[in-house]
């Protein structure tokens, strides 16, 4: 009977919750209900730092840019499911009473987004769980990040679409529901941080996503924004909640997205000027290096860049390795050197090693706030396959490794379990031992920066988590060794461009590499964007503004198309 009381609770919270949300956006204002104006698009469209400037000087009003903003994130959502809590109404409180916002500061009136695991007070914060509902009591007022954002004048006033678990590429939970590419509803925005991917796909300007393998980067690459994955202790985390309470092995990073690379670079900019470190006792007090920026945007600096073309797991497909070239190539013309990494550390030991540590409780914690009957996501799901007894854990392992003759798809079956403190202990180990092999390797190759795909595929079909959940070892990688990455929309999936070639065989791939390309289709995926990801060693968040700037530059006329107003037409609220 237990069980029944638990299921009829979470449907009873779901629906709840769904019902609040559409009664808050259904009780805005109807300016925010009416298709964008050419005063919105100029809004939309100018660039960061004159809009500050035109707040702090009173030559624009704050509220008709949150306004402008609350308007694309509403027809945004109803075309993607983007948004979980609306904060904006409570966001022009906020702006009317102007004690909580301080205006003269560096984010003067810029809306910002949040992904749902951020602390607002007053508001749920559920993670996609309905054991969550009901959570705003236990946090009154702003946690840490959203203090320090108000300082500088920021605006939260949305909140974003997530998956239950935060531990796949796909951003769907029953509170919420299903959060869709804007690009093709058929396809993920991404994951875990998909709902602000989509929301900046659509014209929103900056939001704050976590990182724990790709997190912010695959969600970039699969629905068109710019994203940096910041180093552990240079970007704020506290007040927040999260589904792996503990979890260091791999440690998750908050970090910044963006529509636009200035948007990217000077948001990034101003929260690390705003002492972040005075806000939470885990950020490094590293003071923002202007000087390091100046030198990696010095046209007359030829760059060394690392080409990292494969993780040797699954090759990238022809859209992700065609965006690649297109990067390499304007690098080239610009006469920067360009030097291949056959020789790179295994990156399968990176795959198996952080799987293990990612989920050295066995799943115990993330499946620990579920309901009875509680949707999750078909990735996860797999990682649950740690709970089972250890002989059937077992058997699968031999079936995959001698009936199916799959190395590496049965060396991460096998890694799929609760492990000892002291088993924990050994790998941690090994990874700082891994992260000496690569320390060794940059040094001795001498690298500025590398670049590589953020994921084999583009975004994936809704539901293929289940078998292109361990696709992800060209972001995990960076995860893994803790460098500073960011991503960069380059390109589109063209039909024809893009296709198989005739002597492809899926039958000759590894396991883990089959079960991805299941979904490659490229007339199917014709038009959904494509990216490129630029590496930096830890801390090193400057240089990788810097190069992506560089990148950015000489891509030219070629460079990616922003945001495109008719993503909103027809959208019917």
């Amino acid at each position: 009977m237990s069980f029944l009381s638990d299921y009829l609770r979470h449907k009873r919270d779901c629906t709840s919750k769904r019902a609040e949300r559409q009664e808050r956006i259904s009780s805005l204002g109807p300016e925010y209900h009416t298709a964008l104006s050419d005063e919105d698009l100029d809004t939309i469209n100018k660039p960061i730092i004159k809009l500050v400037s035109d707040i702090q000087s009173n030559a624009i009003s704050p509220l008709s840019v949150l306004r402008t903003y609350g308007k694309v994130a509403v027809r945004a959502h109803f075309k993607t499911n983007c948004l979980t809590e609306v904060l904006i109404s409570a966001a022009e409180d906020s702006l009317k009473n102007s004690k909580e916002i301080n205006l003269q500061g560096p984010l003067a009136g810029i809306p910002v987004s949040l992904k749902d695991t951020i602390i607002v007070g007053g508001f749920d914060t559920t993670v996609g769980y309905s054991s969550f509902v009901g959570n705003k009591a236990d946090n009154p007022r702003d946690g840490p990040m959203v203090r320090l954002l108000k300082d500088a004048g920021a605006v939260p006033y949305v909140k974003t679409n997530l998956p239950i678990s935060l531990l796949s590429y796909e951003s769907t939970n029953d509170v919420w529901g299903r959060c869709t590419n804007p690009y093709n509803k058929a396809y993920s925005p991404g994951g875990s941080t998909g709902g602000e991917s989509a929301l900046l796909a659509c014209g929103g300007r900056i939001g704050i996503g976590s990182d724990v393998a790709g997190s912010v980067r695959v969600p970039a690459h699969f629905s068109g924004c710019y994203s940096l994955r910041c180093a552990t202790g240079r970007w704020p985390k506290a007040g927040i909640l999260t589904s792996m309470p503990g979890q260091e092995g791999v440690p998750s990073v908050y970090s910044p997205m963006a529509r636009t690379l200035d948007d990217l670079s000077y948001f990034t900019r101003a929260v690390i000027g705003m002492k972040p470190w005075k806000y939470d006792h885990s950020v490094h007090p590293l003071a923002w290096r202007e000087e390091v920026v100046e030198e990696y945007a010095d046209k007359g600096r030829k760059l060394r860049v690392g080409v990292l073309r494969t993780d040797r797991v699954v090759d990238p497909s022809p859209a992700c390795k065609r965006a690649l070239e297109i990067v390499e190539e304007a690098l080239r013309r610009e006469g920067h050197e360009i030097v291949e990494m056959d020789d790179a550390p295994d990156m399968f030991e990176a795959l198996r090693m952080g799987a293990l540590l990612l989920n050295a409780d066995g799943g115990w914690w993330f499946n620990s706030y579920r309901r009875f009957g509680e949707w999750l996501d078909t990735g996860a799901s797999l990682l649950s396959f740690g709970k089972w007894p250890s002989i059937v854990r077992y058997l699968g392992y031999l079936w995959v490794r001698y009936i199916r003759r799959d190395n590496l798809w049965a060396e991460l079956v096998k890694q799929t379990r609760p492990i000892s403190a002291a088993e924990n202990w050994g790998e941690v180990k090994k990874r700082e031992a891994y992260r000496a092999e690569w320390f060794e390797y940059w040094n001795r190759k001498q690298f500025d920066v590398l670049i590589s795909p953020p994921n084999a595929l583009p975004a994936i079909p809704q539901d293929a988590s289940k078998d292109t959940f361990s696709n992800c070892g060209y972001c995990f990688l960076f995860n893994l060794l803790d460098y500073t990455a960011g991503v960069i929309p380059v390109t589109h999936v063209n039909s024809a461009l893009d296709k198989l070639p005739n002597t492809f065989n899926r039958r000759r791939l590894n396991g883990i590499a089959a079960r991805a390309y299941k979904y490659y289709d490229a007339e199917r995926m014709h038009g959904l964007p494509v990216g490129v990801q630029v590496i930096g060693r830890r801390l090193e968040e400057e240089k990788v503004l810097a190069v992506m700037k560089r990148v950015e530059d000489a891509l030219g006329e070629d460079k990616y198309e922003l945001f495109d107003p008719k993503l909103l037409d027809n959208v019917v609220d």
